[in-house]
């Protein structure tokens, strides 16, 4: 089966969580880059800056929640590199060894942030406020199989609100769905990525910069079997080398040391 079609089979399989990106004619040489959705806007210009290097690589990518990602490749999608958006997903992928322990590299840092729609009044300065009537609903990604998700779970508990805020959550199935339900007000607040919220500066407004239990990195590491493993290393040390930091700094993400 062509890799447009496999791609697709497995787009299709979680209906709208993720985002391939694939020309029309897919070829089975190409390099498939599995990445969490924050990354979307980053990787894209990562991907071409890596083409730009090596001609003769076409880099496919497909964007989604870090653990569908994960599962995807578990159960056999066509994957080369997977870069997940904490390190909870990527141990989930060693433990189902589907990656190369050893080309495990973090290369990337992020924040949490709390966000509100741009137009609103809305301007909490803690986030006990979440817990007021006044408050209806809050987005974030589900920490069942998003990492932001999981990150907003441990701020709201670290903060004693965790009960009262889940109480009005709306889930999302991934970050840049959290981002959305925020921009277009179907939320009073939301939790994403400090990158994230740049995407969409006239659409939101960032409220709070939250601290996490632990620091939001970005892992990224060979998929075990790989075809294109040479190709796969080679996207990966760019990614950590200069030239890959200096355009995902662009995109307003920090080195992970």
């Amino acid at each position: 089966m062509p890799l447009s079609r496999q791609l697709k089979k497995y787009s299709l399989c979680v209906a709208g969580v993720v985002s391939v990106i694939v020309s029309a004619n897919a070829y089975a040489g190409e390099l498939v880059v599995s990445a969490a959705a924050s990354l979307t806007n980053a990787f894209k210009a990562v991907g071409d800056a890596f083409e730009q290097q090596h001609p003769g690589t076409k880099v496919v990518l497909n964007f989604g929640a870090s653990d569908v990602l994960m599962q995807q490749i578990v159960k056999g999608a066509p994957a080369d590199v997977f870069a997940s958006a904490d390190q909870k997903a990527m141990d989930k992928a060693a433990a189902e060894k589907v990656i190369v322990p050893s080309t495990r590299r973090d290369f990337a840092a992020n924040s949490l942030v709390l966000i509100v729609p741009a137009d609103s009044h809305f301007a909490p300065a803690s986030l006990n406020e979440l817990t007021t009537a006044s408050v209806k609903r809050v987005a974030f990604g589900d920490p069942a199989s998003v990492p932001v998700g999981r990150y907003t779970q441990g701020a709201l508990q670290a903060a004693g609100v965790w009960d009262a805020v889940n109480a009005n959550a709306v889930l999302a199935s991934n970050v840049r769905q959290s981002l959305d339900y925020v921009a277009r007000g179907e939320v009073d607040a939301g939790f994403v990525f400090g990158t994230d919220a740049a995407v969409m500066p006239d659409k939101v407004k960032v409220a709070m910069t939250l601290p996490t239990q632990t620091p939001v990195t970005y892992p990224i590491a060979r998929v075990e079997g790989s075809r294109q493993a040479a190709d796969a290393q080679a996207f990966i040390d760019f990614v950590v080398s200069p030239a890959g930091q200096a355009v995902l700094a662009k995109y307003g993400f920090k080195p992970a040391h």
